[in-house]
């Protein structure tokens, strides 16, 4: 299978070891082309991102409906031993739930970075509270995962990825087009394969979330900190694409510290 892997090299020698980005549902490795690709590899990584079978320029499409979270994983590893060096994982939202299930595999990972991700214990909870508390969020997603791209609009973009302030023409910039998402990795994220309640504590994982993220609360930020034995870092204001947000550098910076400090010198 032919996975797509945007790739940005450093200009000069590139640190020992590379960053892999996993994207979220509904997305494709083009979320991390407009910053945090040239952001790292000016910070002299090797920076590579991930558009998981089904998505963006990768095969499978035609199977994405019954591609299961286990599959995402084998996509990730895949990529990863074709890589210099086993690369530090960073996952956002979904891709967060996938770098989990990395971990469970036993593989070497030298570091781990969640992006607003979901808990160990799996989305179940947080569907069940957008529906009381954010039903257009809801009805908007299920429309996603039964139309598929078609039923995204604008609207919907902005409700669930970015601050009500932020410009719809800044919006159109930076956020690639729609995705359609398997049905069976949902399932498998409400429960069907969850990773284990108490994960690895031998990776070094950093784990970060967005104040007014509607998508991931902050409270489940917190519950996915505690089971790594860590602390959640949660940013006044950050929606849930973190990566996009006209604030991104202050993420992007944090992760580039916190890897300087877990990871080998270069």
């Amino acid at each position: 299978m032919t996975l797509e892997v945007l790739t940005r090299a450093p200009a000069g020698p590139a640190h020992p070891v590379p960053v892999l980005f996993i994207h979220g549902a509904y997305s494709c490795a083009a979320l991390w082309q407009p910053f945090f690709l040239p952001f790292f590899a000016e910070r002299g990584y090797s920076a590579h991102a991930l558009s998981l079978r089904g998505h963006g320029g990768s095969d499978g499409r035609e199977a994405l409906k019954q591609t299961r979270l286990k599959d995402y994983v084998d996509d990730v590893l895949d990529v990863a031993r074709r890589l210099p060096a086993m690369p530090v994982l960073i996952g956002h939202s979904m891709g967060g739930m996938v770098v989990q299930k990395v971990l469970e595999t036993g593989a070497t990972v030298p570091a781990a970075v969640l992006m607003a991700s979901p808990p160990p214990h799996g989305i179940l909870a947080g569907m069940l509270g957008a529906m009381i508390f954010n039903p257009l969020l809801a009805w908007q997603m299920s429309a996603m995962q039964r139309l598929g791209p078609q039923a995204a609009t604008l609207e919907g973009a902005k409700r669930a990825l970015f601050r009500s302030d932020t410009p719809d023409d800044y919006i159109r910039s930076v956020l690639p087009p729609a995705e359609a998402e398997s049905d069976a990795v949902m399932l498998d994220m409400m429960g069907r394969d969850l990773p284990p309640s108490r994960p690895r504590r031998d990776v070094p994982v950093l784990v970060l979330g967005g104040e007014s993220d509607t998508c991931v609360t902050s409270a489940s930020v917190v519950v996915t900190a505690q089971a790594f034995g860590t602390k959640a870092e949660i940013y006044p204001a950050m929606p849930h694409a973190m990566m996009l947000d006209p604030e991104w550098q202050k993420v992007a910076e944090r992760i580039a510290t916190w890897l300087a400090g877990v990871l080998p010198a270069a």
